[in-house]
């Protein structure tokens, strides 16, 4: 399926091809300039809600019957953990790599699920969608094809787990919007970090102000990526160093979330305006090149212009407070997500690790930290915490996101990440992609909410209902 059936399937307009050429081929030269100028007037829509998904409570779904498209690193993983919950029944399961498929069917010989497989073609995850019995498609693909996916998935009257980005251009980030409301389907971003133990944590002391007003914000996705990026083993198709051809803060969303659930972003307070800058890029182009001169299977990608090393991307919100969000996937650095939140009372850091908290000038002692997390302990936390960490994927915090994303689909509950705050995290993409390009000017964030930020209530982080989907340890 090409990319101009993707859009037409999805139900996107001339404009979202505009902004899809774009983004699969690098903004650079004449694709620049209409790419920027749609960004520019999308960041200016005024949107009408038709329905509001924020806080929107499906009717419930005893057993999730899920179809997995992708099943690549991140979709492996994910069924890894999905069938440890009760509840669910994985019925399909779509990729393009007979290898990753064979993979996935000796795994499920060891477990309850018996799904159907689709291939053969780059149109066969539409038949696994297209089923009667799929409630919701839970998307691991190469990011250009998330939105596509999710916007077929929804029109097909399914919910959609997508991994992040949800979108890679304000067109795709309206369209999503647009088809949630009208379809009524949740849209939940994979946002894993938020479910981090430790940002889970500070969300916790923020809501009960133990930081007092919370002002500021930092978040950061700095992991070395380099050599991985150009092992045609990992990245099918290269899709990842094709997405580097953006000069943009490529991949905001781990450190943006959970500090702009702090912030209580779309919920109480909205992103206002953005200004973004990056370095030169001192890498990417000179291994492209010297690969091009000896490989031919690096040969588009000799003489490209790639994204700088560093992005640091800043964000003021509409009550005046503020958040940094840096992105550097080359440079050889140890990881770093940052996470800081600081209030006029106290201020939590992460990274470098152990997370630490202060109500001054010194950080407190270990003995008093550790007094803390026991008093602030999430609830979800203290239900799941310890069998989250027996099955994995980045120390838990994956699995806690899967089962309460279950658990509220199951017993009829809003879930804690909706469709408005996959458009806003991935929308700094393309308005960092402006901003950088126009000389770090500002730029408007669209209020996808279309207003209702101002009355919808916080997510609900107490679990007061649900919580009651069984956990079944497999293997």
């Amino acid at each position: 399926m090409n990319k101009r059936e993707f859009l037409k399937a999805a139900g996107l307009g001339g404009l979202a091809l505009n902004g899809w050429s774009a983004c699969a081929k690098g903004t650079t030269g004449a694709h620049a300039s209409s790419h920027f100028t749609n960004t520019y007037d999308l960041s200016k829509k005024v949107h009408k809600q038709t329905f509001n998904m924020t806080g929107y409570a499906a009717p419930k779904i005893d057993t999730v019957k899920i179809a997995y498209l992708g099943l690549g690193n991140r979709g492996y993983g994910a069924i890894q953990r999905m069938v440890n919950i009760a509840n669910t029944d994985i019925r399909a399961i779509a990729d393009v790599v007979p290898e990753k498929l064979d993979r996935a069917k000796k795994f499920f010989d060891k477990t309850r699920h018996k799904p159907e497989v689709y291939t053969g073609s780059d149109e066969a995850w539409k038949k696994a969608v297209d089923r009667d019995d799929i409630d919701l498609v839970y998307i691991c693909t190469p990011w250009y094809l998330h939105a596509p996916m999710a916007l077929y998935a929804m029109e097909k009257g399914k919910h959609v787990a997508v991994e992040i980005p949800a979108a890679l251009t304000l067109e795709e980030c309206w369209s999503l919007v647009e088809t949630s409301e009208r379809t009524k389907k949740h849209c939940m971003m994979l946002e894993n970090c938020c479910y981090g133990f430790f940002e889970l944590l500070t969300l916790n002391m923020a809501r009960q102000k133990y930081f007092g007003e919370v002002l500021h914000v930092e978040g950061a996705y700095i992991h070395d990526l380099f050599d991985s990026l150009f092992d045609q083993s990992k990245r099918y198709d290269l899709w990842r160093l094709r997405a580097n051809l953006r000069n943009a803060n490529l991949y905001p969303m781990h450190g943006l979330g959970p500090i702009s659930q702090v912030l209580d972003i779309n919920r109480g307070d909205q992103y206002d305006y953005l200004v973004s800058m990056s370095s030169n890029d001192f890498m990417l182009k000179p291994r492209a090149d010297k690969l091009a001169a000896s490989d031919p299977h690096y040969k588009e990608f000799g003489g490209k212009s790639y994204r700088g090393n560093m992005n640091t991307t800043t964000i003021r919100t509409k009550k005046g407070k503020t958040l940094m969000v840096q992105h550097d996937v080359t440079s050889p650095r140890p990881y770093s997500r940052i996470h800081l939140v600081s209030g006029t009372e106290g201020v939590a850091q992460q990274y470098p690790l152990p997370g630490r908290v202060a109500k001054g000038h010194e950080w407190l002692k270990e003995e008093e930290f550790k007094a803390l997390e026991k008093q602030y302990e999430p609830p979800i936390v203290k239900r799941i915490g310890e069998l989250a960490k027996k099955v994995g994927g980045h120390g838990g915090m994956d699995f806690l996101m899967d089962w309460r994303m279950i658990d509220c689909l199951r017993n009829g509950l809003p879930l804690e990440m909706d469709v408005y705050d996959a458009a806003a995290w991935s929308a700094t993409i393309p308005l960092s992609e402006w901003s950088i390009a126009n000389r770090s000017n500002s730029i408007d964030f669209p209020d996808f909410t279309g207003g209702s930020w101002k009355s919808n209530k916080p997510v609900d982080i107490s679990m007061s209902t649900g919580g009651n989907t069984e956990i079944v340890i497999v293997g």
